[in-house]
């Protein structure tokens, strides 16, 4: 069994995992005090496809929504906007391993799911089932509303979608109800409730598409109208940063932010330009409206660059950069795009949303909101604690109970959703360009790794530890320091460490340049 490959588990595996790791008050690892617990007066619920929201943040289709315990892992933690792991025709691909760097901004040459597409839809089935056992077992959210939403995202070709394969995949994802009767006679013998929960046959009524750098405006129309026109799917096209232009992306990336990263013309030449991409958002709208569904933007894919200083195989010619480098491009986007339609578009957005800027983002009426490379850092799916807190805090500080109320109060004196949205939008991309946050310098750290060798039985340790010429146990005194237990703490200094004082007037903090919160 090889170490980098993903090995699914049995639904009855996963749902007694839970709950025996429930009884020590955490479930996959995560603590109980970082589970989201949902209210009928949060102020920042939403509704999508006619659909509750019970918060407007999820998970961007990732490495972290191919199994289902992320899955379950991003919904305890307050995700509910679930963008499931693009697949495609090819599941057998062998993905180059490392394929993701997220040291700062983040970078990948990744693909699509890793899983085959049978193996995938198990996944998201298991994880279906699975929050409905949760919910009701927590008693969390309203009665007769799910509170959460799957996106299913497919692509790459229409020759890809249309092969038996894939196609067999969308049909199950939108009725399945042998599967799904077949795994609750499991479940039953572990949660009996579970035949009396109301879990829809059908997982999912609405698709991102994902389409190649490179794809031609045609083909992505085409993909677009046979989602919406046949499948009658409500439809979200991913759109490229690159529609910027080579000249703003570049001013933006490196003489703004001073990243050195390099976007080469290649990745211009080959994606959709301005003008194909307000045609296609057009005839899909209209499109839409014929066919009566929902049509909608994502911002952003990720941004094509030569793969140079980064930490990844060197036979990938081209990586993909994500995170804070990106997010004031794909603000550009959205900006113009807005712009364009006077602020009536609907968008969802994904491109370096962190816990500071999340209230500000959805102040723009960009929503939801999905996150990818800041929880594949150090504190995973718990990070996400942070957003909903923060956003409850800026929209009761605006004096709002909900969130059009505070796109609206954040605004001023503009006049309806879509103005105060794009209001807010215009005076958000001014700024952003500018902040520190985004500035390359703001992070000046290397990497937290040393000469330690850290092997299979033996992984975990503290890279302060081993850079501190004394070897104190820095992580034991901060925890018993945090605790208040002032005199374990100075135990734990003196272990290593017999003249604390005259070592610490001379102490160059050699600590603080290897320490794990530098990821944060």
């Amino acid at each position: 069994m090889g170490s980098d490959k993903f090995w699914p588990c049995d639904i009855e595996t996963l749902l007694q995992w839970i709950l025996e790791e429930e009884k020590h008050g955490q479930i996959f690892g995560i603590q109980k005090e970082l589970f989201f617990v949902p209210r009928e007066t949060d102020p920042f619920r939403m509704r999508r496809y006619g659909q509750l929201l019970e918060t407007p943040l999820g998970v961007a289709a990732g490495p972290h929504t191919q199994l289902s315990q992320n899955i379950i892992s991003a919904w305890l933690t307050g995700a509910r906007y679930i963008e499931l792991k693009t697949v495609q025709v090819l599941d057998e691909i062998e993905v180059t391993k490392p394929c993701i760097d997220m040291t700062d901004e983040g970078y990948n040459c990744e693909w699509s799911q890793e899983l085959k597409l049978e193996q995938s839809f198990h996944e998201y089935l298991n994880a279906w089932i699975v929050l409905h056992i949760l919910k009701d077992r927590f008693g969390w959210g309203s009665t007769g509303e799910r509170g959460f939403i799957f996106n299913m995202s497919v692509g790459y070709s229409m020759e890809g979608i249309l092969s038996p394969t894939v196609q067999r995949f969308l049909d199950k994802m939108q009725h399945c109800p042998v599967e799904k009767a077949e795994k609750i006679e499991r479940l039953a013998r572990i949660y009996p409730r579970v035949k009396t929960l109301d879990i829809a046959d059908g997982i999912t009524d609405n698709i991102t598409i994902s389409t190649m750098h490179g794809c031609p405006p045609d083909e992505v129309e085409k993909i677009g109208r046979y989602f919406i026109e046949e499948r009658r799917l409500n439809t979200t096209i991913k759109l490229n940063p690159t529609l910027l232009g080579p000249e703003a992306v570049r001013a933006i990336l490196n003489r703004d932010l001073g990243f050195e990263t390099q976007v080469p013309d290649l990745a211009f030449e080959h994606d959709l330009k301005y003008p194909d991409g307000i045609s296609l958002i057009k005839s899909l709208l209209e499109s839409a409206q014929k066919s009566g569904v929902a049509f909608n933007i994502k911002l952003t894919n990720t941004l094509e660059t030569s793969n140079q200083e980064q930490n990844l195989p060197k036979n990938e010619q081209m990586v993909y950069m994500s995170g804070r480098a990106l997010h004031p491009i794909s603000i550009n986007v959205a900006a113009r795009l807005q712009e364009e339609f006077k602020g009536a578009l609907d968008i969802s957005f994904s491109a370096g949303v962190d816990c500071f800027n999340v209230a500000d983002v959805l102040a723009c009426n960009l929503k939801p909101v999905t996150v990818c490379s800041d929880i594949l850092k150090p504190g995973g799916y718990g990070r996400l604690f942070q957003y909903l807190e923060e956003a409850r805090t800026a929209v009761q500080a605006a004096g709002a109970t909900s969130l059009e109320e505070y796109i609206e109060a954040r605004s001023g004196k503009a006049k309806g959703l879509a103005q105060a949205g794009l209001r807010n939008l215009q005076a958000y991309v001014k700024s952003v360009a500018k902040a520190e946050a985004y500035q390359k310098p703001s992070f000046p750290y290397d990497n937290i790794k040393t000469a330690r060798e850290l092997k299979t039985y033996d992984c975990v340790h503290a890279p302060c530890m081993t850079t501190c010429p004394a070897t104190q146990n820095i992580p034991a005194y901060m925890y018993y320091t945090a605790r208040g237990e002032y005199a374990q703490a100075f135990r734990v200094i003196m272990e290593t460490n017999p003249f604390p004082n005259v070592q610490g007037m001379v102490c160059d903090h050699q600590c603080e340049t290897k320490c794990t919160r530098i990821n944060y």
